[in-house]
């Protein structure tokens, strides 16, 4: 029998690996259904759905090895990042999907969030308050008006599968939705700054930067308190405290 490799365990879902098999376990089966919906109209590989039956949804394993992880070295090559650039263009030309996702939250819930955020942080002593405010004034950048796309709304590296230098497939759609295509460049290229320019090749078009940059720090400064809480450790090297700091 093939033994069950935890992937990821928190409160709100957890993902096994048993041989070929993934098993998502999910308390909230909107996002389930949400994830089911996306991979059916994404225009890019996705896993195959095996069965459902709720909490669990089972999914075939991808070919290929993922990019890398926030944190640690990507070996894969210059062409496979630009490879999932052009991915990622693809998706984002797609016809929408009919409802918002992570990515598509409006400026003015987006600012409140973030500031909500910004106040925990220092009043929980989790970050200093000068690096907080700085980070806070480059995350303004991204709370501008943005065309509607069809994002992945959680495109970690980690998240991307390929082969060589080939694209094989793209895992846990559920947060995907109409929303901000830079979030998702951002979030793919989050920690991992010296591959901005690979994807960008591949993606294909003139993008902002600052605005980038911005949904680095804006993205960084709202995950930080959740991951601590879930037992994860954004101040492990490369992951988000060390973004917020490379931004000042």
């Amino acid at each position: 029998m093939d033994e069950v490799e935890v992937v990821v365990a928190h409160t709100e879902r957890a993902t096994l690996r048993v041989g070929d098999v993934f098993l998502k376990v999910d308390a909230d089966q909107a996002r389930i259904d949400v994830e089911v919906e996306a991979m059916s109209l994404a225009p890019v590989p996705t896993p195959e759905v095996l069965w459902r039956k709720p909490p669990v949804l089972a999914l075939a394993a991808l070919p290929g090895t993922t990019l890398g992880r926030l944190g640690g070295p990507s070996t894969a090559s210059s062409a496979a990042w630009t490879a999932a650039g052009a991915a990622i263009r693809k998706l984002h030309d797609a016809p929408l999907p009919p409802r918002p996702g992570r990515a598509g939250r409006s400026i003015v819930a987006l600012a409140a969030e973030l500031d909500d955020e910004c106040e925990l942080l220092v009043s929980n002593g989790l970050l200093p308050a000068d690096l907080v405010a700085r980070n806070r004034r480059v995350a303004e950048a991204a709370l501008r008006p943005w065309t509607p796309a069809f994002t992945h709304g959680d495109l970690q590296i980690a998240h991307v599968f390929v082969h060589g230098d080939e694209v094989t497939g793209v895992i846990d759609w559920s947060e995907a939705g109409q929303g901000d295509a830079l979030y998702d460049l951002a979030t793919f290229t989050l920690g991992h700054e010296e591959h901005l320019d690979d994807v960008l090749a591949g993606y294909g078009t003139d993008i902002d930067l600052d605005v980038i940059h911005a949904w680095w720090s804006l993205r960084s400064l709202l995950a930080v308190r959740w991951l601590v809480e879930h037992g994860f450790d954004p101040f492990a090297p490369g992951c988000e405290v060390d973004v917020l700091r490379s931004r000042v």
